[in-house]
């Protein structure tokens, strides 16, 4: 009883907290919501971001707020012609050991030959569900929305407003499963030589005669709940309430699955590693 009533006592606390932090997505211009992290990070516009990969220097930024349950998007258009070796990436993560993380990677490739995108998901700190495939057309042809819509039930990687990847909330019907519930996560991009193992499984080496290679960002969606680090546990109990935990913020809340991507890679078909498949797996399909 005790604790039902001052649950009843809090709700109104949380909902307000929650509401203050709903975050939209063009209220400030890019620069103010990210750290540069290298020279070569560069702001072109009050809406891009533009990292330069060469012999001297990675790129990146991260974002200055972080956000539990959100609809992350951005517009990106990756280096072209021979960007083997490079990987441009926008994800999503908390920070330590137990972290967890959102992964889209864009893996370059040798001139005329298609960039992959790899996709991994973190829980814990445990991630092994990579996840690699052909987008359908060409990433560093011209721009391509990429979106990463989080919610209580659900995780979505959208490429275009279409389905390429689902991992759901299976807690309380997958035992042990863990699911990205309490950890407020920034917003990241970045490009790096990626050469060990990124193009062809390392066989193929980044090529620095061909740089600079430059990935541009453009039009972020940040919209979410965000949580102050200095107040973490109220503002992630907060977020449990926000609109975006339960999807009512999303644009779309029905988006398709893709029809131009084709699977490379699933750690859940992946033999070697996992003689059988994760349990989540069975829940996880793009239908």
């Amino acid at each position: 009883m005790g604790f039902n009533r001052g649950l009843q006592c809090a709700l109104p606390i949380l909902l307000l907290l929650c509401c203050h932090a709903m975050v939209g997505s063009h209220a400030q211009p890019v620069r103010s919501r990210f750290n540069a992290w290298t020279p070569n990070t560069e702001f072109p516009t009050d809406t891009q971001i533009r990292l330069t990969l060469d012999r001297q220097n990675f790129a990146g930024a991260g974002s200055k707020e972080s956000f539990l349950y959100a609809e992350i998007s951005a517009w990106i258009k990756c280096p072209p012609f021979d960007s083997a070796g490079t990987v441009t990436t926008f994800y999503l993560s908390s920070s330590g050991p137990e972290h967890c993380e959102l992964d889209m990677e864009f893996l370059g490739n040798s001139t005329g030959q298609p960039f992959i995108l790899h996709t991994n998901v973190f829980v814990g700190g445990k991630g092994e569900r990579e996840q690699q495939m052909y987008l359908g057309f060409d990433p560093s042809a011209e721009f391509h929305l990429y979106t990463f819509r989080w919610t209580k039930d659900s995780v979505l990687f959208l490429v275009d407003g279409a389905v390429v990847r689902v991992f759901k909330n299976l807690e309380g019907q997958v035992p042990g499963f863990k699911y990205l519930k309490d950890q407020a996560m920034m917003v990241y991009v970045s490009i790096w030589d990626g050469s060990q193992w990124a193009t062809q499984g390392g066989r193929v080496k980044i090529n620095y005669d061909s740089a600079p290679f430059v990935a541009h960002y453009d039009y972020f969606g940040l919209n979410g709940c965000t949580v102050d680090p200095n107040d973490a546990a109220n503002g992630v109990a907060a977020c449990q309430y926000s609109p975006y935990a339960t999807g009512q913020n999303n644009g779309n809340s029905n988006p398709q699955p893709s029809t131009t991507t084709t699977m490379l890679y699933d750690y859940c078909y992946d033999t070697n590693r996992n003689p059988t498949p994760p349990p989540e797996c069975a829940y996880n399909k793009v239908e």
